[in-house]
């Protein structure tokens, strides 16, 4: 019984292929002195394929941590930010909440304005510029603003013990 393949042209008949492995490849009597030095080498290039991958997954835990390095930094010197000003941070916090209700109505001017100039933005380049020029910078630095004041106001709160331990 033949098996096929499902691809996306539809059903494929599997290729099979064969290997002639010569019989004096094989050892024939009862001298395995040439299969045990054959196993001895394939458990040779087991290991080294083994020191191979481990040395892969170093690398792969130091570029990890290469880029998470930038990350943590940053969160601890946010965290020691928010203990040195923990005023301004209760008010960049409050800050972002209301400019993201600002945000929200904003996007929904912007919306109900695509909804109403559909036809007119999608047909005209004048229009669709007018409209970028209107509505994109204001989001672009709306949304700065919002990325600004929600990171000092959200600062995570890490321990002191944990800069000295990374």
């Amino acid at each position: 019984m033949t098996k096929y393949i499902l691809n996306e042209n539809g059903p494929v008949r599997p290729v099979s292929a064969q290997v002639d492995v010569p019989s004096s490849s094989i050892p024939q009597s009862n001298d395995f002195s040439e299969l045990l030095a054959l196993m001895r080498r394939s458990v040779h290039l087991q290991d080294r394929n083994l020191a191979a991958q481990n040395r892969q997954n170093d690398l792969l835990c130091e570029l990890i941590n290469q880029f998470t390095a930038a990350g943590r930094q940053k969160a601890v010197e946010l965290s020691e930010w928010k203990k040195s000003n923990p005023r301004l941070a209760r008010a960049c916090k409050d800050a972002a909440e209301k400019l993201a209700r600002i945000q929200t109505e904003f996007i929904d001017s912007l919306s109900d304005e695509i909804d109403v100039n559909y036809d007119v933005l999608q047909d005209g380049d004048f229009a669709l510029g007018e409209f970028v020029d209107k509505f994109g910078p204001r989001i672009i630095h709306l949304n700065s603003l919002l990325q600004v004041l929600a990171q000092l106001g959200n600062a995570p709160d890490i321990p002191m013990t944990a800069k000295k331990g990374e």
